[in-house]
């Protein structure tokens, strides 16, 4: 059967793993020249089923209002003349009830703990290097009161398997000796001991290039335009290079899955949510941190990859504009720089942004709309390299017509 998937970052990358895998003839199209040029570049690195909360929650109203005069919010809403941005702040805003909050933290938290488990079993299988770091993250809190509410939402994510518990400074410390000299400045910290880290781009290219040994077919530098359709089928995919016949088509195209989706008659509800990062050589400083994490005070997150030291924040939503500004990263690195003094050479930054393509729910999209052989694997936001490999497996399992692993309850596309 050939099978065209739509896009080459981690999702489409790991889409195309699962395919193989179930006998497909696969070919992957990508608009930009190398895999994981994207979404997947320079993200934060965490594998965190420990942090799988939902962003629509009661208090995230309050903070896109805050976030219209101060910068520090965690989620930034920027008003564009833009009705779909519009729509979407809407359908995100219906989410934020306690009900509704609840109910998608349990679905993303049931797809990451399974996504984990996929991930180990293609390391396994393939032998990717990416610089992984098992051995859990820490979530470090400032103040008592942030502490004591983050142990009591947890139990969400513990009832479902997923060990999340609260250490002291001195126990942080344990687990990472490069917090010992800032120890004081914590009030304690959640330890997530199966979550892990590592560099979603060099994972996703490591992939792509064994997958392209065993055959399967990559078309970069070109771009995806439409679908030819007969009746309910798709027969084709349409670029600007010729067209690409298909018995079966998998959109994984981030934030342009919508773009493709309208020419079918579909209407995704995802939306651009930008990010910062910044990597800095560690270049032979002496006390990096031996595992990732996040600073939750600051929304500041960072990962280790070997030489390297990832540091990520803000979910702006603001369009598809991914522009950036020194001045945009002043926050980050002085954070960083404070947390882990000697962590890094911070006289060399390279910064990035990109754009993680949110759905209102926080959870991606599979299933198919009218026509019967194109399929949904997008929207993932701020977690598809958590989600990759798990979501690879279920959309697979969906094209074969076979019941995935971990329920999809608010996850298949309506129609």
């Amino acid at each position: 059967m050939k099978t065209v998937v739509l896009g080459a970052g981690v999702i489409g990358v790991t889409a195309a793993c699962e395919l193989l895998r179930d006998g497909h003839e696969v070919t992957v199209v990508d608009r930009l020249g190398e895999a994981a040029s994207e979404t997947s570049y320079a993200n934060a690195g965490l594998i965190a089923p420990g942090h799988a909360y939902a962003w629509a929650t009661p208090r995230a109203p309050g903070i896109m209002l805050r976030s219209l005069f101060d910068d520090r919010q965690a989620i930034r809403f920027r008003p564009r003349l833009d009705p779909r941005q519009w729509i979407w702040a809407v359908q995100f805003l219906r989410n934020c009830t306690a009900e509704r909050a609840l109910a998608n933290t349990i679905g993303k938290a049931g797809l990451c703990k399974y996504s984990q488990e996929r991930l180990g079993t293609v390391v396994d299988e393939t032998g990717v290097d990416y610089d992984r770091l098992t051995g859990g993250l820490l979530y470090l809190y400032r103040t008592e009161e942030s502490l004591s509410a983050s142990v009591e939402k947890a139990k969400i994510l513990n009832e479902r398997g997923i060990v999340v518990k609260a250490v002291s400074p001195a126990e942080a410390v344990e687990i990472d000796p490069a917090l010992e000299a800032v120890q004081d400045r914590f009030a304690g910290a959640l330890f997530a001991p199966t979550d892990e880290s590592g560099d979603a781009r060099a994972f996703t290219r490591h992939l792509a290039a064994h997958l392209e040994r065993r055959g399967v077919a990559f078309r970069y530098e070109t771009e995806v335009t439409g679908l030819r359709v007969n009746a309910s089928k798709a027969q084709a995919v349409i670029t600007d290079k010729g067209e690409i016949e298909a018995d079966q088509v998998m959109v994984c195209l981030g934030v342009f899955s919508p773009d493709l989706a309208r020419t079918i008659g579909i209407r995704l509800p995802i939306y651009p949510v930008k990010g910062y990062s910044v990597t800095f050589p560690i270049a032979g400083r002496n006390n990096p941190p031996s595992c990732g994490g996040v600073d939750q005070d600051n929304l500041i997150a960072y990962a280790r990859f070997g030489n390297r030291l990832r540091v990520t924040s803000t979910a702006e939503i603001s369009g598809y504009d991914k522009s950036h500004r020194p001045e945009d990263f002043t926050h980050m690195i002085k954070t960083i720089r404070a947390l882990f003094p000697e962590g890094a050479d911070y006289d060399q930054p390279d910064y990035w942004a990109g754009l993680r393509p949110m759905t209102p729910k926080g959870v991606p999209i599979f299933g198919r709309g009218r026509l019967e052989n194109v399929w949904m694997n997008t929207g993932h936001g701020h977690m598809g390299w958590t989600m990759a490999c798990g979501s690879a497996r279920i959309a697979a399992d969906l094209v074969a017509g076979k019941r995935p692993a971990v329920a999809l309850d608010g996850m298949l596309l309506q129609h």
